[in-house]
């Protein structure tokens, strides 16, 4: 039977790793993330996990690493925070590029400078365009569950994957968590079948310069030049909206527990006023609805957990009767406004929905957001509405405009 422990988000993430037997993990430290990186070392020491772990002198050698013992046919696994995954940059590009299956938790920390080891959304949303899945969780159990249907999707579209969660929200609190049976992970994710391999009888040259048309090799094959590689990839990820929805399908009816895939919702099914957002500040805002629901208000959540691939027609049938729609964001694309509310418009453009969309920018660098902080927005969003007010409007929640 499955075992229920209290445990933090870190601890969570590194047993759903464990459980699925990658075979190198390379590791360099970074609050709030360490934790993942100590347990599995402890793991490989013991001889739970059976796995090359590789300590590296940087996050950019870390997933250099991972590329290569992917590269040759191996499951792996990292995490990084904050400036490590911008360290990782280039190297992230490369990752998707090769059409790796990499599997890496971001533990969500603010960037520098100011230097701050606190929480925030900003590393992993800007690194948006670099080619990997994005799927954001909102407490603890979905992180272990998460890690483990990351794997079954990275493997199945070969795109990189990217496992996000609040750094110290989530990385360092402790809750109860159900931990799956090995035997059942294992009939979830079947063995990896790379599609990249090394030979030394057929030796091969790994990703040469492309030229922008498309040409013959020395075999007389007419091969892709570069933008037929760039189009492959998007096209891929237009295939993985349905393979996300289909994994958490097949991990809801194994392991009885749902996520929604894509999307999730709460409350939603008489709502016209929408608050949405992606991870802990999401699920944050349930209590808040539920709080304005006593009141006759009809609101509910929509809850964002893939922002890469982002998922556009989903969205536009969830808020199909929205009537005002709130955007709870822990980043800022600067000098535009939060980029989840620029995501969340072009979504809807041209679908006949024309509810404004109100942005909060909200807990950066670790600031707590409340309940009551949350409700105060949305009553004040209402009043502005009904004061005809329906301007889209960026708003920054808590924070000192002195």
């Amino acid at each position: 039977m499955s075992e229920i422990r209290i445990i933090t988000g870190n601890e969570a993430a590194a047993l759903a790793v464990t459980l699925c037997e990658p075979k190198v993990v390379a590791a360099y430290p970074i609050t709030p993330q360490t934790k993942i990186s100590e347990l599995l070392s402890m793991y490989v020491e013991t001889g739970t996990l059976k796995a090359e772990y590789v300590r590296v002198e940087s996050e950019h050698s870390a997933l250099t690493v991972l590329i290569s013992a992917s590269t040759v046919g191996a499951r792996v696994f990292t995490a990084t925070s904050s400036n490590g995954l911008l360290y990782m940059h280039e190297q992230l590009h490369w990752a998707a590029g090769s059409r790796l299956p990499i599997v890496m938790c971001c533990v969500n920390r603010g960037v520098g400078a100011p230097w701050s080891i606190f929480n925030d959304q900003q590393d992993s949303m800007s690194q948006r365009d670099t080619g990997w899945i994005q799927l954001y969780c909102r407490d603890n159990q979905e992180i272990i569950d998460t890690v483990i249907q990351a794997y079954r999707i990275a493997e199945q579209v070969y795109i990189p994957t990217m496992v996000c969660y609040d750094g110290f929200v989530l990385s360092h609190t402790m809750m109860p968590v159900e931990i799956p049976e090995a035997a059942q992970v294992k009939n979830f994710l079947p063995p990896y079948r790379p599609h990249t391999f090394l030979d030394p009888e057929r030796p091969r040259t790994i990703n040469p310069v492309f030229f922008p048309w498309r040409r013959e090799n020395a075999e007389g094959v007419l091969c892709d030049g570069y933008m037929e590689m760039r189009y492959k990839l998007q096209r891929d990820f237009d295939t993985s909206l349905e393979v996300i929805e289909d994994v958490n399908v097949q991990y809801t009816d194994l392991f009885g527990r749902n996520y929604g895939g894509l999307i999730w919702e709460y409350q939603t099914g008489d709502a016209d006023i929408f608050v949405t957002g992606m991870g802990s500040i999401a699920q944050e805002a349930t209590l808040a609805v539920d709080a304005l629901r006593e009141e006759g208000i009809k609101i509910g959540v929509v809850g964002i957990r893939s922002f890469r691939p982002f998922p556009k027609e989903k969205l536009i049938h969830a808020f199909s009767r929205a009537r005002i729609i709130i955007v709870f964001q822990k980043a800022i694309s600067y000098g535009n406004e939060g980029g989840l509310s620029t995501e969340v418009k072009a979504a809807l453009y041209g679908s006949g929905i024309d509810a404004p969309v109100h942005d909060y920018i909200a807990g950066l660098g670790g600031r707590d957001v409340k309940t009551r902080e949350l409700i105060a927005a949305i009553r004040d969003t209402l009043e502005r509405s009904g004061g005809g007010d329906c301007k889209n409007k960026t708003t920054w929640l808590n924070c000192h405009r002195g």
